[in-house]
């Protein structure tokens, strides 16, 4: 590759290929260059990003977000990959999060650190982490690019037909309208722990469940 850095569009969004040799501390370095270079280009867009070209874990996904939105406005709503269907998937979820009223959702870039409370009067999208101890609060829908660790209160005016997506769900504590989830507790919090699956809460029958996300759990949500 030429450049280490590329960026293509697609239809959902754009595709950011990355170098597979470079090591990653430098190749995060290229990637803030290369949108600090494009910030005019992208302004306030909100789009999909799929990164390519190297295998990534979930770590290094949250620094690649983060090195990009720090570098220029552009709004991540969702990570993606190639498969379609799976684009798909998770553009659903983001428009599902912001369905009323397009201008109503709003963007929280950062980790939510140990004691910080974030409250939202409408839907909310968060590239980072809601690390243990705080607190994302939403009247209607949360969807966490990185990992939920803290507390999660969706639809929490009480009104129902919410959820919370996230791409690692791990909360301590759980809520979505006037019903509460209990996660079953963990040992060895620190312990080597699976591939990371993208998973929603959402309520169903008076309890919450949390699933993987596919299309066809997507569909059957409130529109």
């Amino acid at each position: 590759m030429n450049s280490p850095v590329i960026i293509k569009s697609f239809q959902n969004g754009i595709a950011v290929i990355l170098d597979e040799t470079l090591a990653f501390p430098q190749l995060l370095e290229e990637v803030g260059l290369k949108f600090r270079e494009s910030a005019a280009f992208f302004k306030d867009a909100k789009m999909a990003v799929s990164f390519e070209g190297r295998k990534l874990d979930a770590e290094e996904e949250t620094q690649l977000v983060r090195q990009i939105t720090e570098n220029c406005s552009l709004h991540i709503v969702c990570l993606v990959g190639k498969d379609e269907e799976k684009n798909q998937t998770y553009l659903k979820a983001i428009h599902q999060a912001s369905r009323k009223d397009e201008n109503e959702g709003q963007f929280y870039k950062g980790n939510l650190k140990n004691g910080q409370v974030l409250e939202i009067e409408s839907s909310v999208v968060i590239v980072g982490d809601v690390n243990p101890g705080a607190v994302i609060a939403a009247k209607k829908d949360i969807i966490i690019i990185g990992g939920l660790y803290g507390e999660a209160y969706a639809g929490a005016d009480g009104v129902p037909g919410h959820f919370v997506v996230a791409l690692e769900m791990s909360p301590e504590k759980l809520k979505i309208g006037d019903v509460r989830y209990e996660p079953v507790k963990k040992s060895g919090r620190w312990s080597i722990r699976p591939k990371t699956q993208p998973k929603i809460a959402y309520e169903k029958e008076g309890r919450i469940v949390v699933d993987p996300v596919t299309k066809e759990l997507l569909n059957m949500l409130p529109n």
